[in-house]
C-alpha cells in the first residue's frame, strides 16, 4: 500500500496546550499535531502532511522555512526551500507535534472527501536521505525484481485500522533497525543472482549489498533454495548513524518470501530457516497470544535503546504468528511503530 503523504483528514478532537495562547492540539486519524488556535473545529477536514513529506517551494509554505518579519520590518527576499528540509516530529511548548494540518481553504481542490489523497496534486515528495559513502557506489544493475514484494511498512499512526484486524491474534513484535534494506533473489528465468538495495538491481562490485552477499554466501544458500528471497536491514559503519555500535558489517533477516507460491514464511518459519543457514533473523521483543495494543502502548513499545549502547531504537515492527492478509493495507497484515524519542532524537 502506497503511503499517503498529504490527504485529506478530519479532525477528531481539539485538546489546550498549557500555557500556550496561540497554539492548540489537534488530532486526525492515528497523529496529533499543532495548530494555531481557533483554526479547527472537530469535525472539520484539512490537508494533513504526514512526517518526512517534503512539501513543494511556493507561498503557501513558505512560513515552514522563511521567518515572517516582525511589523514594521521591511519584506524580507524570497528563501528557496532549503534541500535538506522535510517535516519532523517536533515539540512545541513540550507537547509532541507530528506533521502539519492546514485549512482546505488554503488550497484549491475542488470537491474532497475524506481520506483522500492529494499528495500529488500538491505536488510533495518524500524525503530521501542522501546517499552516504558506503551506498553511493551501488551502480543500476535492473530494475527491482518484479516476483518479490518492495519492503516498506505502513506506520500504525497512517493506518490505525491495522489495530483492529490484528486484535486477539497471536502476534510478534521484532525490533527496527536502522540500516539499508537489501533484498536478495536468484532470477528464475536466466538463474542470474541479484543483490537489491530498497529500490533496484545493483552491479557486482564492492557496494554493501555485494560485500553481504559474499560474506554470508547468499548466492550459495539461494542455489539450494531458487524460489526464496531474503530480505533483511544491513547494519554497520558508515551506514546512517550505525546506531547498533557493530564494529562489521550486519545482516538481519526479516523476510522470506517464496515467489513461487506468493507466501511469506511465518515468523518462526524464518527463525528456523535463518538459524538452519548461518543466518541472523531480526531480535523479538514481544511475542503474545493475543493481541490487545492500542496505539499508544505500541509507540511505548517501540521506544527503548539498542542493545549495549546509548542509541535510541528506531522502533518496532509488528505482524501476526500467522501469515494474515489485511483489507485495510490489500495485503500482508504488518506494520511498523516508529519510537517518538528516536524521531525527536533525529531531528535534533
Amino acid at each position: 500500500m502506497e503511503r499517503k503523504l498529504a490527504s485529506i483528514q478530519k479532525v477528531q478532537s481539539i485538546e489546550p496546550i498549557t500555557n500556550a495562547d496561540a497554539i492548540e492540539l489537534a488530532r486526525i486519524n492515528g497523529w496529533q499535531c499543532v495548530v494555531k488556535k481557533g483554526e479547527f473545529e472537530v469535525g472539520d477536514l484539512g490537508v494533513f502532511l504526514e512526517i518526512d513529506s517534503v512539501p513543494p517551494d511556493d507561498d503557501k509554505f513558505r512560513f515552514l522555512w522563511q521567518r515572517r518579519p516582525k511589523e514594521g520590518e521591511p519584506a524580507p527576499e524570497v528563501v528557496e526551500r532549503p534541500g535538506n528540509f522535510r517535516l519532523r516530529t517536533i515539540k512545541l511548548r513540550g507537547t509532541l507535534s507530528q506533521g502539519l494540518l492546514l485549512p482546505l481553504g488554503y488550497f484549491d481542490l475542488g470537491e474532497v472527501s475524506e481520506g483522500e489523497d492529494v499528495t500529488e496534486k500538491l505536488g510533495v515528495i518524500k524525503y530521501e536521505p542522501p546517499v552516504n559513502a558506503m551506498l553511493n557506489n551501488s551502480e543500476f544493475r535492473a530494475p527491482f525484481p518484479p516476483l518479490v514484494p518492495k519492503t516498506d511498512e505502513m506506520r500504525v499512526q497512517s493506518i490505525p485500522e491495522v489495530l483492529d484486524e490484528i486484535r486477539g491474534l497471536p502476534y510478534v513484535a521484532t525490533l527496527k533497525y536502522d540500516g539499508s534494506s537489501s533484498t536478495y533473489v536468484l532470477d528464475p528465468f536466466t538463474g542470474d543472482f541479484h543483490a537489491c538495495s530498497r529500490n533496484q538491481s545493483v552491479l557486482e562490485g564492492n557496494s554493501v549489498y555485494w560485500r553481504i552477499a559474499r560474506q554470508y554466501g547468499l548466492e550459495a544458500i539461494l542455489r539450494s533454495n531458487p524460489d526464496y528471497a531474503i530480505q533483511g536491514e544491513i547494519c554497520g559503519p558508515g551506514i546512517q548513524k550505525n546506531h547498533l555500535g557493530l564494529k562489521d558489517l550486519e545482516l538481519f533477516v526479516f523476510n522470506i518470501y517464496d515467489f513461487k507460491v506468493r507466501r511469506y514464511l511465518t515468523h518462526d518459519e524464518v527463525q528456523a530457516w535463518t538459524g538452519a543457514h548461518g543466518l541472523k533473523a531480526v531480535a523479538e521483543i514481544e511475542r503474545g497470544d493475543s493481541f490487545e495494543h492500542s496505539q499508544e502502548s505500541l509507540l511505548a513499545l517501540a521506544e527503548g535503546k539498542y542493545a549495549g549502547t546509548s542509541n535510541e531504537r528506531e522502533g518496532i515492527v509488528i505482524r501476526p504468528l500467522a501469515e494474515t492478509s489485511s483489507v485495510a493495507l490489500a495485503g500482508r497484515l504488518s506494520f511498523k511503530a516508529i519510537s517518538n524519542r528516536f524521531l525527536l532524537k533525529e531531528s535534533d
